[in-house]
């Protein structure tokens, strides 16, 4: 039998095995861009930019700490973030297909940044309107769907307020400017981590990682999401406040993530899965398992999309050739599975 601990779930060699996975994945892609790096030199410089000694390659520590490092830290969260607002939802309601886009957020938060693009907001605008509008879709979402229907109502209410906010887009890009606007928006919507930097990481990261650590707080009750009211209640827990939490920590999250790098798709479907094929059902260890392999597993397809070719590739066409063919063959081998 293996020895797991008590407080997340997992075995001290999974548990192990998931914390060196995204800080291996780091160390790696710091080493791989334009300007390649030996692992020698990677090692070299971010020991002197903690010891605060002087740089001895300041190219190096340019590309390492200017260039790669917010891309990378912006992988992580978005990975990590991504992951765990899919795990959430699809324990939430219940559906192995749910995705953190389920009540609309994405599209909310596409639209606000489509909208602040036309506009002509500088970056910070456009994250700020992008947030914004994601949790307001959201809001909506609930409200439409919060009635004597159940969960059931809410997501379908959560889809067609995603409709509208599409629709809201396409519009954005039938009125944008054709040879300047429209192709920013476009590129925008397909997802990329090219324009990571401090101070956007500074705005975004906050939400991310809040909702991250309650959802990570809440895991041992989350296993009580997809029981009735009755049931729940008879274990002492307020499940109203439960879904709740879970609803604004999960949106918080995307929309952030949505925000400062677009719509990336897959992550919050793909991931979980393979966690609950891995680690099982309980949410003591498939809440930290999908933190960890998410980030891991971002990183990794970020690197790859800035590197494989010349010209970078947007980040949701890879997750999207990697997820579809993989969840193929997942779905094949297995004949489903309950939360």
């Amino acid at each position: 039998m293996k020895q797991t601990d008590s407080l997340g779930g997992l075995s001290w060699r999974d548990r192990a095995v998931l914390i060196v996975l995204p800080v291996l994945a780091v160390f790696v892609t710091l080493a791989i861009g334009r300007m390649g790096l030996s692992p020698l030199e990677v090692l070299k410089t971010v020991g002197n930019r903690i010891s605060g000694h002087a740089a001895a390659d300041p190219r190096a520590d340019a590309v390492v700490f200017s260039i790669r490092m917010p891309r990378i830290l912006l992988a992580l969260l978005v990975g990590a973030g991504l992951s765990v607002a899919g795990c959430a939802f699809q324990s939430l309601f219940s559906n192995p297909l749910a995705t953190p886009d389920t009540l609309g957020v994405a599209s909310g938060a596409s639209f606000g940044a489509a909208l602040a693009l036309l506009l002509g907001f500088n970056l910070i605008g456009v994250q700020v309107l992008a947030f914004a509008c994601g949790v307001a879709a959201v809001f909506l979402a609930w409200l439409s769907g919060s009635g004597r229907g159940g969960i059931n109502t809410i997501i379908l209410a959560g889809i067609m307020i995603g409709s509208l906010f599409s629709a809201l887009v396409s519009l954005v890009k039938f009125t944008a400017d054709t040879e300047s606007q429209l192709p920013a928006i476009t590129y925008w919507l397909m997802g990329s981590l090219n324009s990571a930097g401090y101070s956007s990481l500074a705005l975004g990261a906050p939400p991310i990682l809040a909702g991250i650590l309650i959802l990570y707080l809440l895991r041992w009750r989350m296993n009580l999401l997809p029981l009735p009211e009755d049931d729940a209640r008879a274990t002492g827990t307020n499940l109203r406040l439960l879904r709740a939490l879970t609803v604004i920590c999960a949106t918080g999250i995307t929309a952030s993530c949505v925000s400062m790098c677009g719509q990336v798709g897959w992550v919050g479907l793909l991931v979980p899965h393979i966690c609950r094929m891995k680690f099982g059902s309980n949410h003591m260890a498939l809440v930290p398992a999908s933190i960890f392999a998410g980030s891991a597993f971002m990183v990794i397809v970020d690197t790859v999309a800035r590197s494989a070719t010349s010209a970078e590739i947007p980040v949701s066409i890879l997750t999207a050739l990697v997820g579809a063919p993989f969840f193929i063959v997942l779905m094949r081998r297995t004949e489903g599975w309950q939360l």
